[in-house]
């Protein structure tokens, strides 16, 4: 007996297909609707009017794209420098304890050994 035939199992509550039921129809969308969430239309209109508000803001600032542009690459910059300087003192660090713990480890090892 599958589960979409068994008489003890309740009724869908309203509006509600059973678990076999295609979807419906306003699920049945175009990929490029899914995908756009919305009519394209819709969508470019209100593209357009988000883009007017957003410039307008940034002409008053005095911001151009440009400027935008150069601020995001000079903050990518300075966080890979830091990065780097972090990567070179981690490095110095490793070498220093490497010549501490290294020698003790191989005197440890012969010690063990002769056990």
């Amino acid at each position: 007996m599958t589960l979409d035939h068994d008489p003890r199992r309740p009724p869908p509550y309203p509006g509600q297909p059973y678990a076999g039921a295609p979807f419906p129809a306003h699920d049945r969308r175009s990929a490029v609707r899914r995908f756009l969430g919305g009519s394209p239309a819709a969508v470019f209109l209100k593209l357009l009017f988000l883009s007017v508000l957003v410039g307008a803001v940034m002409a008053m600032l005095g911001v151009t794209p440009g400027l935008l542009f150069w601020h995001a690459y000079d903050a990518m910059r300075r966080l890979i420098d830091l990065g780097l300087d972090t990567f070179h003192d981690f490095g110095r660090w490793i070498l220093a304890g490497a010549v501490v713990v290294v020698p003790l480890w191989l005197l440890s090892r012969f010690f063990a050994v002769s056990k």
